[in-house]
């Protein structure tokens, strides 16, 4: 039986790995947080030979809570009925701050589909987590364009 990185992440550093539902959804979204961002960078070193201040600055337009809303809104119809529900329990725990350069709706939305993707990471479903970043990505190929 293959082990995904979570579960060998698990064994390396000793820690069980949870049911994402019992893990407070803005604790899934710090993960997704991460795996957006991941996901984001590795896309612009590979399509934009660009110094590593303006791949941050690029990086920035689509990992902002606008983006990420925007990379949402592509990948909505994808989703299924667990995945929302998912998104919606994440979009609706509230943090206490909104980041001033954010809206509260966009921001919303980011966290939602923050915590999906920490979920789907703590569940070892890479596999999903590449196609709706595939969706995220083509969703943002504009804001990467600009430079």
């Amino acid at each position: 039986m293959e082990l995904s990185t979570q579960q060998r992440m698990g064994l390396a550093l000793g820690y069980p790995l949870e049911d994402p539902r019992q893990i407070p959804a803005l604790n899934l979204a710090y993960v997704g947080d991460t795996v957006y961002d991941l996901y984001v960078r590795a896309y612009l070193i590979h399509t934009h030979p660009e110094t590593v201040h303006n791949l941050h600055l690029l990086s920035a337009k689509i990992v902002c809570a606008q983006g990420q809303a925007r990379a949402f809104f592509a990948m909505e119809p994808h989703l299924s009925e667990e995945e929302l529900a998912v998104y919606r329990r994440g979009r609706n725990a509230h943090s206490g701050t909104v980041p001033r350069n954010a809206n509260v709706a966009d921001y919303r939305v980011a966290t939602g589909l923050e915590t999906l993707l920490g979920h789907l990471w703590v569940l070892g479903r890479e596999e999903r987590v590449d196609e709706l970043m595939v969706m995220a990505l083509a969703a943002n190929e504009d804001a990467g364009k600009e430079a």
